[in-house]
């Protein structure tokens, strides 16, 4: 049997399908190639250039292999662009991701892992954010991923469908061996947006907002290293083939960082000075963004490792400083 990563070669489904052949659990992969970068699995023998829109691409997938699970990692991540271009996001996010259910349902595929986002919950009620709490996007890209959680609901209940949907906080950081990482175009992540001040990228990192109700004022994030949210994965898929029910999990560490104590550590590891600007809040960033992850390791069996925001970052820098132009570093 083999397992469907759609978006494979993106950040996170990179580091997923590393780990999966680590397992020796045989992979195929369909990305479009937009975002994501071949160079990332240079190991991957199924490989297929293309969109989950595509009904014939998926029903041939599903045909020449023999699936039994699917992971779903290939929407559009950007919050601010999804104010700006909604239909953008949930053309491919949702209507994209409904006709691969389609095509999983005619296959009958029944096992699905689905990416979805803190951003699903707004601005969070209490801290740490429970799964059972208020569920409010303040954007397109949050209201596209809690549209598909509730439509894996209905087609639970409808179709014998399994499903988990794994609820990310910050994902962070690259592989320890430094094979892959972090290359988005346009970056949006704090974490390598202030590593390329020491790579002389940028002169200054700029915070937004120093005036929150947090101790220092700026912003508070659960940063989770990328390895841990691929072990997630291959739990997660685990679970679901041992009989277990559709469930929603958060993954993160339970430990806030500020914006401004992710920078000291960054300047701690990196040693270099990394001069910083203030700038006015952004709008729709909460407070503060603290996940409880006791459901995924209750039920999933899922602990993660790498829970050092040091060793976060030097897994991070270990990769930018390696590949300052990311993978067009032949």
């Amino acid at each position: 049997m083999a397992v469907l990563i759609c978006g494979g070669a993106g950040y996170i489904g990179s580091h997923v399908f590393s780990e999966l052949s680590k397992q020796n659990i045989e992979t195929v992969i369909i990305d479009s190639l937009e975002y994501g970068h071949k160079e990332a699995i240079k190991e991957c023998k199924n490989f297929y250039q293309g969109s989950i829109g595509d009904a014939d691409l998926l029903q041939n997938i599903f045909k020449k292999h023999d699936i039994d699970s699917v992971m779903h990692l290939c929407a559009y991540i950007e919050v601010g662009e999804s104010v700006q271009n909604p239909a953008k996001y949930y053309s491919n996010n949702l209507v994209n991701s409904i006709n691969l259910l389609n095509c999983m349902i005619k296959a009958n595929i029944k096992n699905f892992i689905f990416s979805s986002t803190a951003a699903v919950y707004g601005e969070p009620e209490k801290i740490p954010l429970k799964e059972e709490y208020r569920k409010e996007p303040t954007n397109p890209y949050g209201d596209s991923k809690l549209a598909l959680e509730k439509i894996l609901n209905w087609y639970g209940k409808a179709y014998d469908f399994n499903y988990v949907a794994l609820r990310y906080f910050n994902a962070s950081g690259a592989h320890p061996d430094g094979h892959i990482g972090e290359d988005h175009n346009p970056e949006s992540h704090l974490i390598p947006l202030i590593l390329q001040v020491p790579l002389g990228k940028r002169d200054t990192i700029k915070i937004f907002g120093d005036d929150y109700p947090t101790p220092d004022g700026t912003c508070l994030r659960d940063y989770i290293h990328v390895c841990d949210l691929a072990s997630a994965h291959i739990d997660a898929m685990n679970y679901l083939k041992n009989g277990g029910k559709s469930v929603s999990c958060n993954l993160g560490n339970g430990n806030g960082f500020s914006v401004k104590e992710v920078i000291d550590v960054a300047r701690k590891v990196t040693g270099h000075p990394i001069p910083t600007e203030i700038c006015p809040r952004r709008a729709g960033d909460s407070s503060e963004l603290i996940a409880s992850s006791d459901l995924a390791k209750k039920l999933l069996g899922w602990t993660p490792k790498i829970t050092s925001l040091e060793t976060i970052i030097e897994t991070a820098w270990n990769w930018h400083k390696n590949h300052p132009n990311g993978y067009n570093d032949k």
